[in-house]
């Protein structure tokens, strides 16, 4: 599955294949189990599943200062002791969950509106642990990929300005912009809120007053494309999110839906984050968000409604 391309979102075929109707509902991943006790202890080279079931069994091994049982899961922190010795053990590490979200025109991304507006958090399925956080915002006028994450530290690397992950929008103004608006974008602009600029600007193409640009930026402030061209006098009639750090909108999410990324893309878009600027950068190759999840998903709906 391929990531949507510029001239599709310029031709409108982009549009049109919004138009139909998604494969199927999505269901998430379930939450990876805690391992159980007497298997930690094997691992620890106490001995054999076995024989570690045999010892939980004779009430000599504890967790947290109680006595464990068999069949008994352990977390992170769970501090394990065997005749009354402290078992060192180390949980494994789990890959941050993270949602793709194609955002429509017409949501906020907020938990509560005071306007009742609807929210992008409402199409989000639940976690049993935890909580969802949206890495950056678009505003209500502005559609395209939306990520969401269980991972504080991992929102906090692709947002924090520090990092310089690279934001990429298809922009459709007012007027054509003129060879010294394009050098101040890239320049820098002073707005009310300090200087901003684009990294790159490439001209798309449009008809009559209406001109498509594509256009990425380093950081993820309140409007800051529409401000940039407004600021130039072009009025910003259509605003689309297409790639954030290593990841590109992929052609088959439709508006309001949202597809969870597989291992591959949660570990495309760690390294995405963990590199910068130049990691991210749109002359690098680059995935399209869960192309590969959504190949697969689609592959499993198909092969459950086979009889």
């Amino acid at each position: 599955m391929k990531g949507v391309r510029f001239d599709e979102l310029v031709s409108g075929s982009f549009d049109r294949d919004q138009e139909t109707p998604d494969p199927g509902k999505r269901v998430l991943s379930p939450e990876p189990e805690a391992p159980k006790l007497h298997k930690v202890l094997a691992q620890s080279g106490l001995g054999s599943r076995l024989e570690m079931e045999r010892l939980i069994a004779q009430g000599v091994v504890s967790v947290n200062q109680q006595p464990a049982h068999v069949g008994q899961r352990v977390k992170a922190g769970d501090q394990i002791k065997v005749n009354g010795r402290l078992v060192r053990w180390r949980a494994q590490a789990q890959l941050p969950r993270v949602l793709a979200y194609h955002k429509p025109v017409g949501e906020v991304v907020t938990l509560d509106d005071p306007q009742n507006r609807p929210t992008v958090f409402r199409n989000l399925p639940r976690l049993q642990h935890g909580k969802w956080q949206s890495v950056g915002r678009l505003d209500l006028n502005t559609e395209g990929l939306l990520l969401f994450t269980d991972s504080g530290e991992l929102a906090n690397q692709l947002m924090h300005p520090r990092f310089g992950t690279e934001r990429e929008y298809a922009v459709r103004v007012l007027g054509a912009l003129s060879v010294e608006e394009k050098q101040r974008l890239t320049q820098g602009i002073e707005l009310e809120d300090g200087p901003a600029q684009l990294i790159s600007i490439e001209e798309g193409g449009g008809e009559g007053a209406n001109c498509w640009y594509r256009v990425t930026i380093a950081e993820g402030r309140n409007r800051e494309v529409r401000r940039l061209f407004e600021a130039l006098g072009h009025a910003v009639s259509r605003l689309i999110r297409i790639r954030y750090g290593a990841m590109v909108l992929p052609r088959g999410l439709k508006r309001g839906v949202w597809m969870e990324l597989d291992h591959a893309d949660v570990e495309a878009l760690m390294r995405s984050a963990k590199a910068g600027p130049r990691g991210s950068a749109a002359s690098k190759p680059q995935r399209s968000v869960g192309a590969d999840s959504l190949a697969r998903q689609r592959q499993r709906r198909k092969q459950r409604r086979k009889p």
